[in-house]
């Protein structure tokens, strides 16, 4: 499946007020307001896209002056990220920075597009959205693909036959 934009994030002044804003003025669900490594931060969601507010602490992982406000970067959810990331490099992207270990809830990888524009890409999706991955374990993958590779792997009958069912007597 095509990476999916699913995330986009901007950075804001008063973090509390611009939730309380969207909140009020779109309806959108919210998380608490976190203090997390590089940033305070508050998701919000319409159930498809989640809107990050950042308040970043400092430039490390912002990679923009103190008290710049915008659209910060936006993200795609991917199904494989190894692969999504060469395909990245191969077009001319370049990482920039690893919000947290790929095994991480939020983690992000964020990269930079041959115009120094921000994005990022990840496999579990973002916090309120209908594509999020939950209790995602085990390499970059989603765990439901995972599980699929399983399933196929248990079969129980030889290939080419299938089970005879007990006909009655005619």
């Amino acid at each position: 499946m095509a990476a999916r934009i699913r995330h986009i994030a901007l950075c804001v002044k008063d973090i509390k007020a611009t939730a309380e804003f969207y909140e009020k003025a779109f309806g959108l669900k919210r998380t608490p307001i976190r203090e997390g490594a590089t940033a305070w931060n508050c998701y919000m969601s319409d159930g498809e896209i989640n809107l990050a507010l950042l308040q970043y602490k400092s430039e490390t992982g912002a990679g923009v002056p103190e008290g710049w406000v915008g659209i910060h970067h936006f993200g795609f959810q991917c199904d494989d990220l190894p692969a999504q990331q060469k395909k990245v490099e191969a077009a001319g992207g370049e990482f920039f920075y690893d919000l947290g270990e790929p095994e991480d809830e939020g983690f992000e990888r964020k990269f930079k597009d041959p115009n120094g524009i921000i994005f990022d890409i990840n496999w579990k999706g973002w916090q309120l959205t209908r594509g999020k991955i939950k209790n995602a374990v085990g390499g970059l993958r989603p765990a439901r693909a995972a599980a699929a590779r399983k399933k196929v792997g248990r079969k129980t009958s030889k290939p080419g036959k299938k089970a005879r069912r007990a006909r009655a007597p005619r």
